[in-house]
C-alpha cells in the first residue's frame, strides 16, 4: 500500500524546538533567540520555518501569550498542527485563550506557573484531542476538589499531572461534579398576553 508523503507528518516525528532555560520574558523574543541544540537537528523550509509540531518554552519568565499565534506562524511551517506545548515553570497567571486555538493539541504542560482560578481549566474543554495536562505547582492545586474538577471538566484526558487517570478517578470526579457543580437554571420568559 502506497501512502502519500506529507510534510506535516514528517514534522510530527521531529524533535521539539527547545527554547527552555533561555530567560525569555516575551514571546516575540523567540524570533531572535536561538533554540537549544538537540541530538537531532530540526529540519527547516527554504524560508527558514521549522518543521516541528512540538514546542518547549519551559523554565522562562513568560507571563503573557499575546502575539503567540503570529510568532508561531513566523517560526513554524505548520503552526496549526502543534500537538505539544511545554509552558511549565513560567509566570502565567491564566490559561490564555490563544492555547485553545490549537485544535490538534494533545499535550499541554502548565505546571509551576501562577494560575489562581480553577475555572481557568474550563477554557481547555474545547480541545478535543487534549490527552495530557499538567497544572500542579500552581495556586489552583490547593483548591478543594482540584483533581476531580479537572478530570470532570476534561473527560478526554488520559494523564493529569503526570499520573494516569483511572476508572476510579473518573467515577470519583463524576460524583464530585454532581455534588459540587450546580446546574444552571433556565429562566422561562413570561409573556404579557
Amino acid at each position: 500500500m502506497c501512502t502519500r508523503w506529507s510534510p506535516s507528518k514528517t514534522s510530527m516525528q521531529a524533535p521539539p524546538v527547545d527554547f527552555s532555560f533561555r530567560g525569555i520574558s516575551f514571546i516575540q523574543d523567540l524570533l531572535t533567540e536561538e533554540p537549544r541544540p538537540g541530538l537531532k537537528p530540526i529540519k527547516q523550509t527554504e524560508e527558514g520555518r521549522l518543521l516541528t509540531q512540538a514546542l518547549r518554552l519551559n523554565n522562562n519568565t513568560i507571563n503573557d501569550l499575546s502575539e503567540f499565534t503570529d510568532i508561531m506562524r513566523k517560526l513554524l511551517e505548520y503552526p496549526e498542527d502543534i500537538y505539544w506545548i511545554d509552558l511549565s515553570f513560567n509566570d502565567l497567571p491564566t490559561i490564555d485563550p490563544v492555547l485553545t486555538t490549537y485544535y490538534n493539541l494533545h499535550n499541554l504542560n502548565l505546571h509551576g506557573n501562577s494560575i489562581h482560578q480553577l475555572s481557568e481549566v474550563d477554557k481547555l474543554a474545547v480541545l478535543p484531542h487534549l490527552r495530557s495536562l499538567t497544572l500542579h505547582g500552581n495556586p489552583i492545586e490547593e483548591e478543594k476538589g482540584y483533581r476531580s474538577y479537572v478530570i470532570s471538566t476534561l473527560p478526554n484526558l488520559k494523564s493529569f499531572d503526570f499520573s494516569a487517570i483511572t476508572k476510579l478517578d473518573r467515577s470519583t470526579a463524576a460524583v464530585w461534579r454532581r455534588m459540587n457543580i450546580k446546574p444552571k437554571k433556565v429562566r422561562k420568559r413570561l409573556s404579557n398576553y
